[in-house]
């Protein structure tokens, strides 16, 4: 039982530790690397990619750690490039609640 307690506390940590920390601030253009026109070419793709196979999720339905897992499952289905793939994350987390 001990093991498996300390299992699930390893994994736990780990879990917590390797996923993104959200931002305090609300800065209005996505996170700090991102530019306003690779704002505007991620929610493009957003409205193109992912329109095309399914219903657009309102982008304040989840927080940015949760989009994290989501753009992660849905960003090869879509086969977006690692830039295409950021220019989203960053369009979805700059919508304001």
């Amino acid at each position: 039982m001990k093991k498996l307690i300390a299992a699930a506390s390893f994994t736990a940590i780990l879990l917590v530790s390797c996923t993104p920390k959200a931002s305090t601030s609300t800065a209005t253009a996505g996170s700090a690397t991102s530019t306003a026109e690779e704002i505007a070419q991620g929610k493009t793709i957003f409205e193109n990619s992912c329109g095309k196979c399914h219903k657009l999720p309102d982008p304040t339905s989840h927080n940015s750690v949760q989009w994290v897992g989501i753009m992660n499952a849905m960003a090869p289905k879509a086969k977006l490039t690692d830039d295409q793939h950021k220019w989203v994350y960053d369009y979805i987390v700059s919508v304001k609640k």
